[in-house]
């Protein structure tokens, strides 16, 4: 089984313009994902003056090899279609600033202004949070380089590339329980690994996996490091109790040990919810007039590709609206 390798192609945005610091623009968008790329498109075709900071393209769509659950496509190449999405961006001639994340946002009268890494602020009248979420990584030798090759975090995205093959589940709550019950129906070999003694999954879960009789469960055990070259091949776990190191031969490992919501820059600013995303309503609007958010980073349950993207579509159209109803555009 092979796995492609990604690497950002900042090639369709090289002459995309900068936005300007110097003058107010009817919408930001903060982030690259599929939730700000939707928006975007919305809001070009609603004719604002708009621009999008981000540092990079295509969030977490890029993290995976395949995309099989876009409407229209049996299966689609995940790079073809973060760069499908890139193309139809630029094709409005949008103002980008790439390469750099937004650190703040504040709210100073009718205005939401914006601090990227480097100094430089923005300023708008409406705003856009589609900043996404990162995966909690295990932060352990051979993850980072094999993301793409044997590596994955969505198991709604990669199961099917691992049917027949022996996988290593990382976690112990409902989304690992869920990984693993998604990995049976391809018939793969699972072992789940659990850090923390005792499942916190829900017991009606772990009762599904448990009968099942084709899980090995491997609880108050550590993801000490994954091995391959060009694809995993092992995963080295270790007994927390005993100390004792063993070697399992993988082809995959699925890492479920949370998602973090890419917050930072509003989280004193917008009401956030124990998890850290941020609250919307339906229509996208935060608890900051003006300020809608969008995708993974906000409270809206089923983080797919497609429904980030709707969400985008939506705030987009509510941030016009605000602004229509405002008399500001």
């Amino acid at each position: 089984m092979d796995f492609p390798t990604f690497s950002l192609d900042t090639s369709l945005l090289e002459k995309a313009k900068e936005p300007e610091p110097g003058i107010t623009y009817d919408l930001l968008i903060l982030g690259g994902g599929p939730a700000a790329m939707s928006a975007a498109v919305y809001a070009a075709r609603k004719m604002m003056n708009l621009a999008i900071i981000t540092k990079d393209f295509g969030g977490q769509v890029r993290e995976t090899s395949e995309v099989e659950n876009w409407l229209g496509f049996q299966s689609i190449n995940a790079k073809d279609l973060a760069d499908s999405f890139e193309e139809h961006v630029k094709s409005f001639d949008i103002p980008v600033r790439l390469g750099t994340a937004a650190t703040e946002v504040k709210k100073e009268a009718d205005t939401l202004k914006v601090w990227t890494a480097d100094g430089t602020i923005f300023s708008s009248r409406t705003l856009i949070l589609s900043t996404g979420k990162r995966h909690r990584p295990l932060n352990v030798p051979g993850e980072k380089d094999l993301v793409g090759r044997g590596v994955a975090y969505c198991a709604t995205c990669d199961a099917p590339f691992f049917k027949g093959k022996k996988v290593v589940v990382a976690g112990g709550g409902n989304s690992a329980f869920t990984t693993a019950m998604d990995l049976l129906k391809v018939e793969a070999e699972v072992t789940l690994v659990n850090f923390i003694k005792g499942w916190q999954s829900d017991e009606a879960l772990q009762q599904r996996v448990k009968q099942t009789g084709k899980v090995s469960l491997l609880d108050y055990h550590q993801v000490v490091r994954i091995e391959g070259k060009d694809r995993v091949t092992a995963v080295v776990v270790k007994n927390r109790e005993s100390e004792r190191e063993e070697k399992l031969d993988a082809s995959g490992v699925f890492v479920e040990i949370g998602l973090l919501p890419n917050n930072e820059s509003v989280r004193n600013l917008v009401e956030l919810n124990e998890q850290g995303e941020v609250i919307v309503d339906c229509s996208c609007q935060t608890s900051v007039e003006g300020l809608f958010g969008a995708g993974d980073v906000t409270t809206v349950p089923h983080k797919q590709i497609v429904i980030s993207a709707g969400e985008g579509a939506k705030a987009a159209l509510s941030a016009y609206n605000y602004l229509i109803n405002k008399s500001l555009i």
